[in-house]
């Protein structure tokens, strides 16, 4: 794995070492960022379910100010610290050990707000919908904000959910399909 462009450009990283994660391949990497915005120009941005903490690092790569990392196996938190240390990131990120519905409530309880919320999760483990619901509940993404879903092809999620409209839908691979969603002002469909 590698960071695809920005100031960390070509830069290797470690993946997590263990079956519990499905890292993003740099070719849907590389897409996404095409699709969401090259470059940032600051900006905060959240990574559940970050495993190696690849999506994050190349948000910080092109130019977002600082990235919040979580999720609940050691291995991975542990892999985070190492690429952010490599990469002299540290000071520019904030990692947690935590459930993804308790990391959002705190989140909410620090009164923060993101630019860019990447949602990843164990495929068919975890509602993205739920997820949704929780990140509109407690307000965390940003007027202008987009949220980022990685999930199955074969799950469609919802034009309108909410709050959230869906910008756009992509097919990556053969196995996988990234989801854009902005603010809006639909509720459930």
């Amino acid at each position: 794995m590698r960071v695809i462009s920005g100031i960390h450009k070509g830069r290797q990283i470690k993946a997590v070492p263990n079956q519990l994660t499905r890292p993003t391949t740099d070719k849907a990497k590389e897409a996404l960022f095409q699709i969401i915005g090259p470059f940032f120009e600051g900006g905060q941005c959240l990574d559940l379910f970050a495993g190696s903490g690849s999506l994050g690092i190349e948000a910080l790569s092109r130019g977002m100010d600082h990235a919040i990392f979580v999720d609940k196996h050691p291995k991975a938190i542990h892999t985070i610290h190492d690429n952010l240390k490599t990469l002299k990131l540290e000071e520019h990120a904030e990692v947690f050990r935590n459930d993804a519905f308790r990391a959002i409530k705190a989140a909410a309880k620090r009164e923060l707000v993101f630019d860019l919320i990447f949602l990843d999760p164990p495929y068919a483990k975890i509602s993205y919908e739920d997820l949704l619901d929780e990140i509109s509940k407690f307000n965390l993404l940003a007027s202008e904000g987009l949220i980022i879903c990685e999930h199955d092809k074969r799950k469609t999620l919802p034009e309108n959910y909410s709050g959230f409209v869906k910008l756009k839908s992509e097919l990556y691979g053969s196995a996988t399909a990234i989801t854009l969603f902005e603010k809006g002002d639909n509720t459930h469909e």
